[in-house]
């Protein structure tokens, strides 16, 4: 039985402003020019090398902004064990750069010893609910941490589901007492792609445990009978539907660092930074509101 623990060694919060993802192609203008920018993101399996050009800007990148490590191979609801290997080598990436925050992906990408280059969705029964807790207790309990869980963007649902989404969310936080990574652009893809309400889903998150958000854009391609699919590519500007669930969003959790994704068709830094100004005005104006309300 899964156990929730309610404390793990502490370590600094992530600014309530906005941040980008780290990507290669920004290094030397990041690097020469230091913006104003809230925090870097990486993808962990990037870094898992002992050095190299990587690790060497970000070793001095790092010396100037907080980091937030974002993973996407743990496999957290695979029908098998954890990868050991995979594990200690997380743990030695987050022992070398102690970032402000740890997240993964309610997803699975392994079966046996095949790694599947995506995020597949779980069926949300009872028997997945154990099996996710257990890898999320040995995944907290190994890096010694508490680690943030992302809501997926998802194209198809499971008949033999028996709890919905935010429910199922919600137990695996209770249980394990892990934090949540909400990403606002997976709950627009998701609910678009099965004709549900994003703010009625919203609300039913367990969003006093949220410690991030992710904005980001989507493609939209149709499926085999014609209906619009969106599909969670990182590849666009957040969309105005996005910036608006993204709004209401913060009017229930109120200022929360939020990160913009973009791993294709990255354009130049400056995009990217006015797209996080964007983010960092709705912070501020939720913080003022925020602050106002409870001066009265």
């Amino acid at each position: 039985m899964s156990r929730a623990v309610s404390h793990w060694p502490s370590s600094p919060t992530l600014p309530t402003r906005a941040g980008v993802g780290l990507k290669s192609c920004h290094f030397v203008e990041i690097f020469e020019t230091t913006p104003d920018i809230g925090f870097f993101e990486i993808h962990a399996e990037n870094y898992l090398v002992d050095g190299g050009p990587f690790h060497h800007y970000l070793t001095r990148i790092r010396e100037h902004y907080p980091l937030s490590i974002h993973g996407v191979a743990l496999s957290i609801g695979a029908d098998a064990p954890l990868d050991i290997e995979h594990l200690q080598a997380l743990k030695q990436l987050l022992d070398r750069y102690q970032p402000q925050s740890f997240s993964e992906h309610l997803a699975w990408s392994t079966h046996g010893d095949i790694f599947l280059n995506d995020l597949l969705p779980l069926p949300y029964t009872a028997l997945t609910l154990q099996r996710v807790c257990e890898h999320i207790d040995q995944v907290q309990t190994h890096l010694q941490r508490r680690m943030l869980l992302e809501n997926p963007a998802t194209y198809v649902e499971f008949a033999e589901s028996a709890m919905d989404e935010a429910h199922f969310i919600s137990e695996v936080i209770r249980r394990t007492g892990c934090g949540l990574l909400l990403d606002v652009n997976n709950i627009h893809v998701s609910c678009a792609n099965h004709g549900r309400d994003p703010h009625a889903y919203l609300r039913a998150l367990p969003l006093d445990h949220v410690s991030e958000i992710h904005l980001a854009g989507f493609a939209e391609q149709a499926d085999s009978l014609g209906a619009p699919l969106l599909i969670d590519s990182h590849g666009a500007p957040v969309s105005d539907a996005v910036w608006d669930l993204y709004a209401d969003a913060l009017s229930l959790t109120g200022p929360i660092a939020t990160l913009i994704e973009r791993d294709n068709d990255v354009p130049a830094f400056d995009v990217l930074l006015q797209e996080a100004a964007i983010a960092d005005l709705q912070l501020q104006s939720i913080s003022v509101a925020t602050t106002s309300v409870g001066a009265t």
